[in-house]
């Protein structure tokens, strides 16, 4: 019989204040703490302040929680909004998409490399390894959460969700644990770029080869993830999944971007060479 995962998502309550807090409250803060220290370790390594890392910490914790929150309600649940504007505010609730936190994030880079006059993708590159870790961890948040979930499965590595399927155990259907399959999807990615960089020569690297890799192999991921997951929000009768079809131009970007870092391989931007790119 398929193991049952049906933790209770509220990891204690504050004392006094009577505040619940869940088990991926707690991962997001890791994913914003250990996400900034993995690019401080990058500005460092440039030979810049580490003041440029800290520049980075509003402008990219806003991008990612406004963009996930407005992506979801854009992209999942508008009818929801529409009808009750005050519920894009209750991130307690829940409701957080990837498409728009990456299209947050994109912003915020964009932002920080103007405010710092930093080329672009190589400010992109820097922070390639904070994403690849924060995209790995939040997974493991839905999956305590019980929530994105997988389609339902007869293979040995299903997992029982009575809290997503709001039935008893025992008639629970067992699932695909598609949030641990991202998880380690995110994972390997971060491997495969630190093992890129250094491959690269680490300070030497090409302007826009880490930000492709991880757009392509990312997205290209989630992309083939998608067919064991459970839709959400998306037009049953139709081959591609919304979240699908969402994940593509993440995929051609990476591709268009790997073209450009081939025909122009402009070096990384560090205190003594500027670079020209972005």
């Amino acid at each position: 019989m398929a193991p049952v995962w049906n933790i209770d998502p509220i990891a204690f309550v504050i004392p006094g204040l009577n505040l619940p807090v869940r088990y991926y409250g707690i991962i997001f803060g890791c994913v914003l703490v250990i996400g900034f220290l993995f690019f401080r370790w990058q500005v460092v390594r440039a030979g810049r302040h580490e003041d440029e890392a800290y520049a980075f910490i509003l402008p990219g914790a806003l991008g990612v929680i406004l963009g996930a929150r407005l992506g979801h309600v854009m992209f999942y649940n508008f009818d929801k909004f529409r009808h009750d504007p005050a519920w894009v505010i209750r991130v307690w609730d829940g409701g957080l998409a990837s498409h728009g936190a990456t299209v947050g994030l994109i912003l915020a880079l964009w932002y920080y490399s103007r405010r710092w006059k930093r080329p672009f993708w190589d400010t992109c590159d820097r922070f390639s390894f904070s994403a690849a870790f924060g995209a790995a961890l939040v997974r493991l948040g839905n999956f305590l959460n019980s929530e994105i979930v997988g389609k339902i499965t007869d293979g040995p590595w299903g997992v029982r969700f009575p809290r997503f399927d709001r039935l008893p155990a025992e008639f629970t259907p067992a699932r695909y644990p598609s949030q641990l399959v991202e998880f380690s999807l995110g994972l390997l990615i971060l491997g495969f770029l630190l093992w890129l960089d250094r491959r690269l020569g680490r300070e030497k690297h090409p302007q826009g080869a880490l930000s492709a890799a991880f757009l392509i192999l990312y997205f290209s991921g989630r992309f083939v993830v998608e067919f064991i997951k459970e839709r959400h929000g998306a037009v049953d009768d139709f081959i591609l999944s919304r979240g699908q079809l969402l994940f593509l131009p993440g995929i051609i970007l990476g591709g268009l971007l790997l073209a450009w870092v081939l025909k122009y391989h402009i070096p990384a931007a560090t205190a003594g060479r500027s670079g020209q790119g972005g």
